[in-house]
């Protein structure tokens, strides 16, 4: 009589998968999730890079004065003389757009510097010391926050006088309540953090403190606030000197030369049309810059 099989000695009737790959599939998947939700990265990133390497090889692309005026080429269309055409004085088009970018693209670099700078400082000083100076600071921030953008803008415009250093610091007024409230409020909150109270406790100066435990905390917010305000920068850049309160003539930049053809939209379309595609390409290639470092550097987001 043979004996009977223990359960020792029974074979699973269900095979087991190895464990590398029970692990692989969520591996994969999350991969697969982050590489989709960076896409944005990767397409803004790309788009301002080829952008920024247009304008800086511009001496290498055409040899044109892009003041140049040629009255035996005005309103020529896109050739291989003129790749984009030529205005309504005959200077080519193509030179003028490339150097155009130049000035616009750092024109709005200057203005999310100088708010981001001086809208940072405030912030800091308003969550971090508080009391009297803190509410002044905030009063203020609130005060310009309260008036719409382009008013504001303007006023700074109409008061300081045309050119683009003035709108560079018309814009930035724009952005300075802008950076002084997202860092304040960063601030407080970091304050109230275990290992701030220790630094305190332990006699470190405000200093020692903003510097290794706030702005450590607040980079990121700023960090993503400067790439969003990067294209509307240029946007208001490209308005104050569309509206003739930017750089004045004949220096090219995108806002002017679509002023510059704006009489001309039925008569010569790539004055307005090239200009157009290069400001919205860099608007729209700095927002997906933008978003994808969000989507990275918040850590209030998902990161499964």
């Amino acid at each position: 009589m043979q004996p009977k099989p223990t359960s020792l000695d029974v074979e699973p009737a269900v095979d087991i998968a190895p464990p590398e790959i029970v692990l692989a599939t969520p591996t994969r998947r999350r991969s697969v999730l982050r590489a989709f939700r960076h896409r944005s990265l990767a397409a803004g990133t790309v788009i301002c890079v080829v952008l920024v390497l247009l304008v800086l090889a511009t001496p290498l692309l055409t040899s044109l004065d892009p003041n140049n005026q040629d009255p035996l080429a005005a309103f020529a269309p896109p050739s291989g003389a003129h790749l984009m055409g030529a205005d309504s004085f005959g200077r080519d088009l193509f030179s003028r757009v490339l150097h155009g970018g130049r000035t616009t693209m750092f024109a709005s670099l200057c203005v999310v510097l100088l708010g981001g700078v001086i809208g940072t400082a405030l912030g800091l000083i308003a969550g971090y010391f508080g009391g009297a100076v803190g509410f002044t600071i905030m009063r203020l921030v609130d005060l310009l926050l309260a008036f719409p953008g382009i008013l504001l803008a303007l006023a700074v415009a109409a008061v300081l006088g045309s050119g683009l250093s003035n709108g560079v610091i018309a814009v930035a007024a724009i952005l300075v309540p802008v950076y002084a409230r997202l860092v304040e409020g960063a601030t407080v909150e970091v304050l109230h953090l275990p290992y701030v109270d220790a630094a305190v406790t332990l006699g470190a100066s405000p200093l020692h403190i903003i510097r290794r435990h706030i702005i450590p905390n607040v980079a990121s917010g700023i960090i993503i606030l400067t790439t969003s305000w990067l294209g509307i920068a240029a946007l208001w850049i490209a308005a104050l000197g569309f509206i003739g309160l930017g750089v004045q003539p004949p220096t090219p930049e995108w806002g002017a030369i679509l002023n510059d053809g704006q009489n001309y939209i039925t008569v010569a379309w790539w004055i307005t049309v090239f200009p157009g595609i290069f400001l919205a390409l860099f608007v729209v290639g700095v927002n997906l810059l933008g978003d994808g470092l969000r989507d990275e550097l918040d850590p209030t987001l998902s990161r499964s």
